[in-house]
């Protein structure tokens, strides 16, 4: 879908596809009483991932890359077949030249970008930009890189990328201009935790020029809509996600390196044993993704985001956090820019840790607490609505209801 074209109408129901894709949730059927908008925290699993799990305990399961038996064996291709398995779900344009490694998400795996490249990668006097107001995990291991650097006699220059005041985007204007001779790395998010709109990342190689490394914290984005490497605008050279925001098991993860700026992407150290079963269902997970459509998943998701806003954003006592102009069915804004299936909000009156257990007593799970927003405290308590596949219009619909009732 291009930006010219408009954004998705709430629909008046759900549609056969999407209805199919939710019965393939068996902890989802399994309560129809109870409504799961905890989606951006972790994802449930399609029968396909916790049958392939299954299969592979039951018939295969070995160590990868440590034995010559046929269960080993088909457990190192397993891992292997995944990691490009992965490329290809990202649209890699050039598989040969990157490198997949397997991590417990995406919290690991920044750190060990960090450690394992871009403390290696930088020298005294270097500046890197890293985000302020992101999830805590995408800006503690830039400032712990700065640290080891500094104890080994390396002052790296660490400052804030900049955000348009309001909307929580990042201000890529503002971000040419904070770019020097010097710049080496900037770490940025594909779709804002919090906020829940894409924060542009298309126009951050343009404003960072194209020598400068790009890590993109794709959490959010990777299983809850399409990632395309192969478009130029998504220059960036490391990808991080987590598998169990995407379909997958706990613990299973991906750091995604295009080995073009600095040194190719080699984690240091002894590489134990990998997460074989997490492995497995990251692969599953691809797959049924695939097979749904992840543009079809974003769109879904997209217009039941619209809904709820369009409608909460009308009930007085509501603060609804992040771009404004986004809010309304009839914004003249492109589905690019609209909240991909991430809600977030405060009760005027109802402190948010209350709201959310009043709601949990109306059967809806969200996230009530700060979010693990870096730079916040208790004070900046919210409500957080996230969505995937399997929510239905009814489940919207019925929140509405219960928000105006406490309105």
């Amino acid at each position: 879908m291009s930006p010219a074209d408009p954004p998705p109408s709430p629909e008046p129901e759900n549609p056969l596809w999407q209805q199919e894709a939710r019965e393939q949730f068996p902890i989802i059927t399994a309560h129809p009483e109870l409504a799961y908008l905890d989606s951006a925290a972790t994802s449930q699993k399609p029968r396909a991932v916790l049958e392939a799990v299954q299969t592979y305990l039951m018939t295969s399961n070995a160590n990868a890359g440590r034995g010559t038996y046929p269960w080993a064996n088909r457990t190192t291709e397993l891992v292997e077949a995944t990691r490009e398995r992965v490329k290809e779900f990202l649209h890699d344009p050039e598989p040969v030249r990157s490198g997949v490694h397997f991590t417990s998400g995406t919290t690991e795996g920044l750190r060990t970008v960090a450690r394992d490249w871009l403390v290696p990668y930088l020298s005294d006097g270097d500046e890197i930009l890293v985000p302020y107001a992101d999830h805590r995990a995408h800006l503690d291991p830039w400032i712990e890189a700065r640290r080891l650097l500094a104890e080994r006699g390396v002052q790296v220059r660490v400052q804030a990328l900049p955000y348009q005041a309001g909307s929580g985007d990042y201000d890529h204007l503002a971000l040419a201009r904070a770019v020097g001779p010097r710049t080496r790395f900037v770490a940025a998010t594909h779709v804002h935790h919090v906020y829940g709109g894409d924060m542009n990342v298309h126009r951050i190689r343009e404003a960072v020029g194209p020598e400068v490394a790009i890590c993109l914290d794709a959490a959010q984005s990777v299983g809850h809509l399409p990632v395309h490497l192969d478009d130029p605008s998504l220059d960036v050279d490391f990808v991080v996600f987590s598998g169990h925001k995407a379909m997958a098991l706990p613990g299973s993860g991906a750091i995604w390196a295009r080995n073009v700026r600095g040194p190719a992407f080699r984690p240091e150290g002894w590489q134990g044993t990998p997460n074989t079963a997490g492995i497995v269902s990251l692969r599953a997970a691809l797959d049924w993704l695939d097979t749904i459509g992840p543009e079809r998943v974003a769109h879904w998701t997209t217009t039941l985001t619209t809904r709820f806003t369009d409608r909460l954003a009308r009930l007085g006592p509501y603060e609804i956090v992040g771009c404004q102009a986004s809010l309304s069915a009839d914004s003249a804004l492109s589905v690019e820019q609209r909240r991909r299936g991430i809600i977030t909000f405060r009760h005027r009156d109802i402190p948010s840790d209350d709201l959310g257990f009043i709601l949990f007593s109306h059967g809806f799970m969200v996230r009530a607490d700060n979010l693990c927003q870096a730079g916040s405290d208790a004070r900046d308590a919210s409500v957080r609505v996230s969505l995937h596949v399997y929510n239905t219009v009814e489940e919207i619909d019925r929140l509405l209801a219960v928000l105006a009732s406490l309105a």
